[in-house]
């Protein structure tokens, strides 16, 4: 595999905070939660430690709808019946290792954009400060990631702005006494992580234990690892006395490791 330093080093000198990732799965090798941009000599020097790291830039300026063309979601099927091409016509583009697509756009200064996954069928928005998209020339399982132009990231269209704020509403047709209900009974694991993404990891004291099993349980059911770690955080909102966002990723990414070795991988 081919060393991306420059790669990475050009990144940063145009203004990207850059992220190395494990060139094995979409996992960062350092923590970077709400830290300064890596400078230059900072990424010469991780590329050092991880010579075959990929390249994953933070969406702290900009956020990206991110199309999954994997197995059988197509997310273009989204796009499409959106009717409106020409959103996506005028700004940068790149097309993933799996055939997908990541379309860049600029976050407005007035505006809000709420990170929300599965804002449509096979498509993710990207857009929380501490997240991160994999860009080229990466590669995972052989396949590489590909710039499909050299368009700047152009302002998002103002239609495209409005149905993100529409799809980040919360949906509540009803008020809690008017909803229909029925009686729980043989709950199992699966609908107790359920749960917890809405009650939290419970009470000071046990939340870590409580986060790490959360974790380990949507990654033995195949959950992928960002989209895990992404839900944890929602859990961890809910939670009371909720754990820092360093914490939640440190346990996530300890049990990332984990299931990694499980694997095998």
């Amino acid at each position: 595999m081919e060393n991306l330093v420059n790669f990475a080093v050009n990144y940063a000198e145009h203004g990207f905070s850059v992220i190395p990732i494990s060139h094995t799965e979409k996992r960062p090798l350092i923590k970077f939660a709400n830290k300064p941009a890596l400078t230059p000599d900072e990424i010469r020097e991780l590329w050092k430690r991880y010579p075959l790291a990929n390249i994953a830039l933070k969406t702290e300026n900009f956020f990206v709808i991110d199309v999954d063309r994997h197995g059988e979601v197509d997310g273009m099927n989204s796009i499409v019946k959106l009717k409106h091409n020409e959103w996506f016509q005028n700004t940068l583009c790149e097309r993933t290792a799996h055939d997908g697509y990541h379309f860049y756009f600029q976050k407005p200064a007035d505006k809000t954009i709420t990170q929300n996954i599965g804002f449509l069928p096979g498509v993710d928005l990207k857009a929380h400060e501490n997240n991160y998209v994999v860009v080229a020339p990466s590669s995972i399982d052989g396949k590489h990631y590909k710039w499909l132009n050299h368009k700047p990231i152009a302002p998002a269209p103002k239609e495209l702005l409005e149905l993100i704020k529409e799809k980040s509403k919360s949906l509540k047709p009803y008020g809690k006494d008017k909803m229909a209900s029925y009686s729980v009974s043989g709950k199992n694991q699966t609908s107790e992580l359920f749960e917890t993404i809405v009650n939290g990891f419970g009470e000071t004291g046990g939340r870590n234990n409580a986060c790490a099993a959360f974790m380990g349980g949507l990654l033995y059911r195949n959950v992928d690892p960002e989209i895990a770690v992404e839900l944890a955080k929602i859990a961890n909102s809910h939670t009371k006395d909720k754990l820092s966002e360093t914490e939640v990723e440190t346990t996530a990414n300890s049990m990332i490791e984990k299931e990694i070795r499980r694997r095998g991988a």
